[in-house]
């Protein structure tokens, strides 16, 4: 059987990224000129370009074009992973009610991993009474409660402590955040949003998960997120019935395992 060697671009793509995965090259650089890739690699300038095409179309650079010219570098980000995992979900036509499902299962485990950390009073709780904070000061303003609402969830799970958790169901959080933002600002233009005592139901909701994470009760607060997510994403999805999850933007707000 033949044995197809890699096409040159694709080659010099690899070395880039494990650059750039492995710190090498860092959030923000800039890559080597082109004339420099061109002497180290030694291919022409079409496959080059291929290759910085490849690395774009992952999130990992960006081009600039014109006169500045050259490529920045971007960390791999949970924003990434999310518009990745859209866009194979959007293909198969996943209903919103199949990721909002996903979620209610998975978002309780990263709880009971926030409570169950040693260190949960100097790496979790900071953290989400932060968000909380947020929240509470957004009561009065709906789409900015939703907003602050999400980022709570959002940074439940990337402090739970599980690098591959943090990235996989961050991804799906980033996904759900999306639609429900867009949920928020039509019910709000539309008087449909729901009324404050569901909001302060939602922070009193929030409270009690931090309650828990502090009493470093797990079975506890497992329970109370489950709860709270069967009615917090009630709403964005019953706008949403029959309709698939849709691929965003990447939402570049914070790096795995940061």
């Amino acid at each position: 059987m033949q044995i197809h060697q890699p096409r040159l671009a694709e080659m010099v793509a690899d070395a880039l990224r494990d650059r750039i995965i492995g710190g090498q090259l860092k959030d923000g650089d800039g890559l080597p000129r082109q004339e420099d890739l061109l002497a180290e690699f030694n291919v022409s300038r079409p496959s080059l370009r291929e290759a910085l095409r490849i690395l774009e179309a992952e999130g990992l650079i960006t081009v600039r074009r014109g006169n500045l010219g050259g490529a920045v570098v971007h960390a791999p980000r949970v924003g990434n992973a999310a518009y990745s995992v859209g866009l194979v979900l959007q293909s198969r036509g996943v209903p919103m009610t199949d990721l909002r499902d996903a979620i209610k299962g998975i978002e309780p485990v990263c709880a009971g991993l926030c409570a169950a950390r040693d260190d949960r009073h100097e790496t979790v709780l900071p953290a989400l009474r932060a968000v909380h904070d947020q929240v509470v000061a957004a009561l009065d303003d709906e789409v900015e409660f939703t907003l602050a609402s999400r980022r709570f969830h959002e940074q439940l799970v990337a402090v739970c402590g599980n690098e591959t958790l943090i990235l996989v169901v961050g991804a799906l959080e980033s996904l759900w955040s999306s639609r429900e933002e867009a949920w928020a600002r039509d019910a709000s233009a539309t008087g449909e949003f729901p009324d404050p005592k569901k909001r302060r139901s939602g922070v009193r909701a929030h409270e009690a998960i931090l309650k828990s994470i502090e009493d470093g009760d797990v079975d506890r607060v497992q329970r109370q997120a489950r709860v709270h997510l069967e009615s917090s994403l009630l709403y964005a999805v019953a706008a949403d019935i029959g309709k698939s999850v849709e691929a965003s933007a990447p939402r570049l707000t914070w790096n795995v395992g940061a």
